[in-house]
């Protein structure tokens, strides 16, 4: 306590200096404004809003692309099994994250050819490249969402002067695909979801029939849903379904 009030003072005397000093500690963090009224921002500034963009890298991972469709689908396919913790939740999140790879490539692709690469090549300023990387990946968001979805968020958000989907702003478009893709999640997963559940009645069924009460039709029932999934190549047949619900 003895040391603060000496600290305090001399922080007061060196914030003029400190003031005077920053536009030469930092002369490349600036902003400036083009002939055509576009701003342009320096490397440095560039280079900052690109490192703080990552860390919303998991949720753009998550949430704008087909991430989360696959791993609801999967989580669902597991419960149906009867198994609670294999797949394990890292073997889940890793078979969604290649899967969501593989699915969304040619919108990468996309986004690289003409937004990233334009920009690495300097022909295409920050601004001009998120604009133009925005359209692969809006494109294809909304080829997944519903046209009821849209109009919902679209109404929620007061938009009145919206003459086709893709003049919806990416505030409404995100949590409308994102509406929408749960919804096709759990769609698959209940189609999923009820040939193991009528193998789990025919076992009950038997169970009691025999008089074993007491026995857990889920115990029994359990190696036979394992062996009608692998006997019908169920990992192909899941994996392929989710594929081609995306259409690319």
């Amino acid at each position: 306590m003895k040391w603060s009030l000496p600290l305090v003072a001399l922080l007061v005397l060196l914030l003029p200096s400190m003031a005077q000093a920053q536009d030469a500690l930092f002369p490349a963090v600036t902003v400036t404004t083009g002939p055509n009224g576009a701003t342009e921002y320096s490397v440095t500034m560039q280079i900052l809003l690109l490192m703080t963009a990552l860390s919303f890298l998991p949720a753009m991972v998550i949430m704008l692309t087909s991430f989360t469709r696959i791993i609801v689908v999967l989580a669902i396919l597991r419960q149906a099994l009867g198994l609670q913790q294999t797949p394990s939740n890292q073997v889940l999140i890793g078979i969604s994250l290649f899967m969501t790879f593989f699915i969304m490539s040619p919108v990468f692709d996309k986004i690289y050819d003409n937004a990233v690469q334009p920009y690495m090549n300097e022909t295409m300023t920050l601004q001009q490249a998120i604009k133009t990387g925005e359209g692969p990946l809006k494109q294809f968001m909304l080829a997944q969402t519903r046209n009821t979805d849209l109009n919902s968020f679209i109404e929620i958000a007061g938009y009145k002067n919206i003459q086709k989907p893709e003049d919806t702003p990416m505030t409404v478009v995100i949590p409308a695909f994102i509406t929408s893709e749960l919804k096709t999640a759990f769609q698959i997963g209940f189609m999923l979801f009820i040939p193991f559940l009528v193998l789990d009645l025919v076992v009950a069924s038997i169970l009691m029939a025999m008089g074993m009460m007491m026995l857990s039709p889920m115990i029994v029932s359990l190696p036979f849903k394992i062996m009608l999934f692998v006997l019908v190549d169920g990992w192909t047949l899941v994996m392929g379904t989710l594929a081609n619900s995306f259409g690319q």
